[in-house]
């Protein structure tokens, strides 16, 4: 049997169990960081460094990797693809907790046995991961204290989304929505008789996490994903106030990369470009708020301030 399948198989299972979640839940409040592979970590260095400015520093999880910090709190994880043979770049996507060893024990009390331990990192943070329905591994960080001060330079600090591939929208609202609590925020599409995208906030903050559709009932057929596909849809958002300012900044400083598109209105009413590194994971840089109204469904949450 495929090993995919047996993995999905067993988080089903495990999520069929954990729908009945115990109250209180530590509080879930924001993006943590993305994690990805690339096939040259120099290059990718120039990139995170140069066209974005995150300050770079060492990954207390992988001494072969590094982090790109957009703020004390907030950075992309980029680890040397090596051997890895698989398509997608997404190593974990990872969210930020107030109690990380309070959120493991609530979640094995709510049947979930997938998470790991917690951990602390060197800097004093505590993690720990786990999978979602589809097996894509999930971590949550507990911050070390102190401010989540700005990088100086940076052309943004502040996360505000990521997305990254999704097949079946309802499995995965067991575990993000019925389980973990995040809280609709916005959908769209290019059609109107289909669905690309779900946005939903987290419990206890207003960062989001989006689905990107494929297969049945979006516009990226299976047969679409490949390698430049997964680089698109898996990704990071970085808010900026005013996105004629960013992408000007970019431009007279000579740091737009090689790969870029934009600056387009979205669907969902913000200004938004994208930038990609040299392995086609894209970032995106989008304007907080609105500034028309969104297609497709209105927002019923509030949107992040910066």
């Amino acid at each position: 049997m495929n090993v995919r399948i047996v993995m999905l198989a067993a988080a089903a299972v495990t999520l069929l169990g954990a729908t009945a979640a115990p109250a209180p839940r530590p509080a879930i409040t924001g993006i943590s960081h993305l994690a990805i592979y690339a096939s040259d970590m120099a290059k990718a260095d120039h990139f995170y460094t140069h066209v974005l400015g995150a300050r770079r520093g060492a990954d207390p999880e992988h001494a072969d990797g590094a982090r790109y910090y957009f703020s004390a709190r907030q950075f992309v994880e980029v680890l040397p693809a090596s051997a890895r043979t698989s398509p997608s770049r997404l190593a974990h996507v990872a969210y930020t907790t107030v109690d990380a060893r309070g959120l493991r024990a609530w979640l094995g009390r709510a049947g979930m046995s997938t998470a790991g331990a917690v951990q602390r990192g060197a800097g004093g943070e505590l993690w720990f991961a786990t999978r979602d329905a589809e097996g894509n591994e999930v971590q949550f960080v507990q911050p070390a204290a102190g401010p989540d001060t700005p990088v100086a330079g940076a052309i943004s600090g502040r996360i505000i989304h990521l997305g990254y591939a999704v097949h079946d929208r309802a499995r995965q609202d067991g575990f993000y929505r019925q389980l973990l609590g995040f809280r609709p925020y916005w959908f769209g599409a290019f059609k109107p008789d289909k669905v690309d995208w779900v946005s939903q906030q987290v419990p206890d903050g207003r960062d989001w996490l989006e689905y990107m559709m494929v297969g049945a009932g979006s516009d990226v057929t299976l047969d679409k994903v490949d390698a430049r596909q997964l680089g698109v849809l898996n990704h990071l958002s970085l808010g900026v106030r005013n996105m004629q300012a960013a992408v000007t900044t970019l431009y007279r400083e000579d740091r737009l990369g090689a790969r870029h598109d934009g600056p387009q209105m979205g669907l969902d009413g913000k200004w938004q470009a994208n930038l990609y590194d040299p392995d086609g994971t894209r970032i995106e840089l989008m304007e907080f708020q609105p500034v028309t109204k969104p297609c497709c469904s209105p927002f019923t949450a509030e949107s992040p301030t910066g």
